[in-house]
Order: structure tokens, then sequence, then C-alpha cells
């Protein structure tokens, strides 16, 4: 089971670096398979290099300091969520 708090202070620690960028991170949950479910905001939200952020920033870091977490995905808007289910694809967030 992956610990609330340890996610929310390594995030704490990453978030002046999206801050410096115009952007943040926010936790809306940890699942019960180790993946934890962020949303970037601000200039991150919508940014094409978000995915790179997410996988090689937040992900790699989260995987190293925090017990549990096997992997970091965007939340998704109800629109983002009816566009993958019509391509096929579902339960990504």
């Amino acid at each position: 089971m992956v610990n609330q708090d340890d996610v929310l202070t390594v995030l704490e620690m990453i978030r002046p670096s999206l801050i410096a960028d115009g952007g943040d991170v926010r936790l809306v949950e940890i699942k019960d398979d180790g993946t934890v479910v962020v949303e970037l905001t601000g200039a991150c939200k919508g940014c094409p290099l978000s995915s790179l952020t997410l996988a090689n920033g937040i992900e790699r870091i989260l995987k190293e300091r925090v017990e549990g977490v096997l992997r970091v995905v965007p939340a998704m808007d109800e629109d983002e969520l009816e566009e993958l289910e019509e391509m096929g694809i579902k339960g990504l967030a």
C-alpha cells in the first residue's frame, strides 16, 4: 500500500520546479495497484511536454522515493475519458 503522506511530501519537493515554469501538480488519487493519479495545472496542463514531465520527472522521482509506487498517470476530465472510450481504451484514470 502506497503511503499518501510520503507521496505528498515528494510532490512538495517537486512542486517548486513546476511552479518555476508556471505549472503545478495536485494529487488526485492513489489506487490499490500502486498507481498514483495526479493533475497537472497551470502551464503544465495541456503542455506538449507534459507527458515527459510526468514520466521522466514526477513518476521517476516518486518511484525512487516512495515504496509501492508503480506508475503515475494524469487525471482526465470527462471529455478526455469519453474520447478514449470512443477509441476503445478504458480504465486509464
